[in-house]
């Protein structure tokens, strides 16, 4: 399983924010040897380590939408996200990887914070919101 990690400071600069997001990734690469990704902005900082399962190509991290206003680091497996998006294309939401993880972001866009209630799957994701400046953290309902 991925690892994923984050910060915010508000008021705290970039530069300051990348050092500290690194050591905490270091601090799991055990949990996903394959790859790294990272999305610093203002005084919020998202970090993961990848296993890679699905999209094995496509699916680097953070995830982010048309805009790049939603970015979300993720863990785990969304069951349904061939459904989901489906559903969403037909809603004129624009995937430009394979991933389960991408339909966390036009989820959110759809339903709001209330888009965990179609996720089925185990998970642990975040999600940054830059437009209202909200930091959403969802865990699966058996937290596993």
């Amino acid at each position: 399983m991925c690892g994923i990690v984050g910060l915010v400071q508000p008021g705290l600069p970039p530069i300051q924010i990348s050092p500290i997001l690194q050591r905490m990734s270091d601090s799991v690469v055990h949990r996903g040897p394959d790859d790294e990704g990272f999305f610093v902005r203002g005084g919020v900082g998202l970090g993961m380590r990848r296993l890679s399962i699905i999209d094995l190509f496509g699916g680097k991290q953070p995830i982010h939408n048309e805009d790049s206003s939603i970015q979300t680091i993720f863990n785990g497996e969304i069951y349904n996200y061939r459904n989901l998006m489906t559903t969403f294309a037909s809603r004129g939401h624009t995937f430009y990887t394979q991933s389960d993880t991408e339909t966390i972001v036009h989820a959110y866009e759809e339903y709001g914070k209330k888009c965990v209630r179609h996720l089925h799957g185990m998970y642990a994701f975040g999600l940054w919101d830059s437009r209202q400046k909200i930091l959403l953290l969802a865990v699966d309902w058996f937290g596993i």
